[in-house]
């Protein structure tokens, strides 16, 4: 008599073997989709990391000189507003101190068609037609607010309030497309 396989045993070995690959293939699919959405959750948050990092050492840098905006009217140190007129506004302007042997320079923050923009001046003092530099720092966001504490511990929506030339505080609330809500504050004293 022949020894083997009869092709009833050969066709069950080929279905287990076939399940076996299925499930592996499951299994192995599930890992990469988890992988992808951990890694994307990871770069949103970086990047709103990142983000609070650039506003934190830029306010932490604020530097006490009103500019000439490009109509030639003087402007204070630090405004915030509720909301912005043109593409060269934003809602929290101030002047910074310059990275190490540099000039200071006037940096805008703003909410922009569900992105955070940066805005920075090439110079202090405008000429007219001047255009600012303008950076996407994160994208997918639904709002951006601030609030100024002022000296008497109330918080204003806008900025500079009279006899003031600076709040003590900056709050952010970021509200992301997904629905989390961040607030962060800075100090500034």
């Amino acid at each position: 008599m022949n020894k083997g396989f009869t092709l009833i045993e050969l066709l069950i070995a080929l279905v287990i073997l076939a399940l076996i690959s299925v499930m592996a293939f499951r299994g192995l699919d599930s890992v990469l989709k988890a992988k992808k959405q951990v890694d994307s959750e990871n770069r949103k948050w970086r990047d709103i990391s990142l983000l609070f990092s650039r506003l934190d050492h830029d306010l932490s840098n604020l530097a006490h000189r009103p500019v000439i905006d490009a109509s030639g009217a003087l402007q204070p140190e630090f405004i915030g507003k509720e909301n912005y007129s043109d593409s060269f506004d934003a809602n929290l302007l101030f002047t910074r101190l310059g990275a190490e042997g540099n000039p200071p320079e006037r940096v805008g923050y703003r909410f922009n068609q569900g992105r955070v923009e940066e805005i920075i001046w090439a110079h202090l003092d405008q000429a007219p037609g001047t255009q600012p530099a303008v950076y996407t720092l994160l994208d997918h966001v639904a709002d951006l607010r601030f609030r100024y504490l002022a000296i008497n511990d109330n918080w204003a929506t806008i900025w500079p309030l009279p006899n003031q030339p600076r709040p003590k505080a900056v709050e952010a609330t970021l509200t992301l497309l997904s629905g989390e809500k961040i607030v962060r504050i800075f100090s500034l004293l």
